[in-house]
């Protein structure tokens, strides 16, 4: 029985990863700031991770004083999917230092294999997230250490935000909405990385079983609600004078605007796989809001 430090498990994807390791046998060592917030539910359906951790650390990774520089002894591999999107945190503590420091533990532990949950296009990204991702994914290809990189093309959680807008009766698009992708849901994509734990070193772009175009998605979004669509586009010309604004805002407005603007001017379509469809989760997602 193989142990797996699972780095960023109370995020939406780290949950999901979690449960899949468990399902498989290993044996799981989580580092969480707060098991209490982790033994309970997630956000869009993630799953809670009591009884699914055999061993827990608390620690803030964004802290160096609070790792142990035993944090890995005892370990087999590595799974992080650490990262600040909207958490008030700099990406440059968390996505490469943070991210750095577990990597350099894990060569000091002689560690088998690193896979790191990264993003799709993280080297054309000019926000603080993407370049933060992509100085670390230079240092763990140059790594001793077998690594896996895996580059989600999209989450469903954060595809999700579509059907917030339309139960608000209004969404946006950038341009035509003519950009495409295929999202995927963390269950997919966890079984998706530990398919390939223990492999030799390698990336993967990967995505769910369904392509759309963000205009696609904007129509889910309003069947889900029961509404008649009604999407506000946005001139593609503004992009810059947004991004100049949220840049004179501060280095979160900026990194925030950066990223998700970006995201929505470009493709993303990675290797189709899982069994989850971005309608049904729109679906649960709608009425998990009637409910509330």
């Amino acid at each position: 029985m193989e142990t797996v430090l699972v780095a960023g498990a109370t995020g939406y994807m780290g949950r999901y990863l979690v449960s899949e390791l468990h399902r498989r046998g290993y044996r799981v060592r989580v580092l969480v700031r707060s098991r209490e917030r982790a033994e309970q539910s997630g956000e869009f359906g993630a799953p809670s991770l009591r009884g699914l951790v055999d061993e827990w650390v608390v620690a803030d990774v964004g802290d160096a004083s609070e790792i142990d520089g035993d944090l890995c002894h005892g370990v087999d591999r590595v799974v992080s999917a650490l990262g600040v999107t909207r958490q008030r945190a700099d990406p440059w503590d968390i996505d490469f230092r943070g991210n750095l420091r577990l990597l350099s533990l894990a060569e000091e532990a002689a560690v088998a294999s690193f896979l790191y949950v990264n993003v799709m296009h993280v080297h054309e990204g000019t926000s603080m997230v993407m370049r933060s991702k992509a100085a670390f994914v230079e240092v763990l290809r140059r790594s001793a250490v077998t690594s896996q990189i895996v580059n989600p093309s999209g989450y469903f959680s954060d595809a999700s935000e579509f059907v917030h807008m339309a139960h608000r009766g209004i969404a946006f698009e950038l341009g035509a909405g003519a950009q495409r992708l295929n999202p995927i849901h963390g269950a997919d994509l966890a079984e998706f990385c530990i398919d390939r734990l223990g492999r030799e070193s390698g990336e993967w772009n990967v995505g769910g079983p369904d392509v759309y175009t963000f205009h696609e998605i904007v129509d889910l979004a309003f069947v889900a609600v029961g509404k008649r669509p009604r999407a506000v586009r946005v001139p593609v010309r503004v992009v810059r004078p947004v991004v100049w604004a949220a840049d004179r805002l501060g280095p979160r407005a900026s990194s925030l605007t950066r990223f998700f603007v970006e995201g929505l001017r470009r493709d993303s379509i990675g290797e189709r796989t899982g069994t989850h469809h971005l309608d049904e989760h729109f679906d649960a997602v709608a009425l998990s809001r009637r409910k509330a």
